[in-house]
């Protein structure tokens, strides 16, 4: 992703990578337009496969070697 100002620009491979996770891209050109795309997303995992939105949110905090709140009651 490159960003300048308010603007953000994909290389064809990240859109490439983000079509099979299931975000597309298209028309997506600022901050805003990012997030709304990512919520989205969010949002529908949650409501279709919201075990697989637990197993990317605990891959995540593995990732960034971070604790969650579950893991530490």
């Amino acid at each position: 992703m490159i960003r300048s100002g308010k603007k953000l620009r994909f290389t064809r491979s990240e859109i490439a990578e983000f079509k099979e996770l299931g975000l597309e891209l298209t028309g997506v050109k600022t901050q805003a337009d990012w997030e709304a795309v990512f919520t989205f997303w969010v949002n529908t995992l949650e409501t279709e496969r919201p075990e697989l939105l637990e197993k990317i949110a605990r891959a995540i905090v593995m990732a960034k070697g971070l604790e969650s709140d579950q893991d530490s009651s």
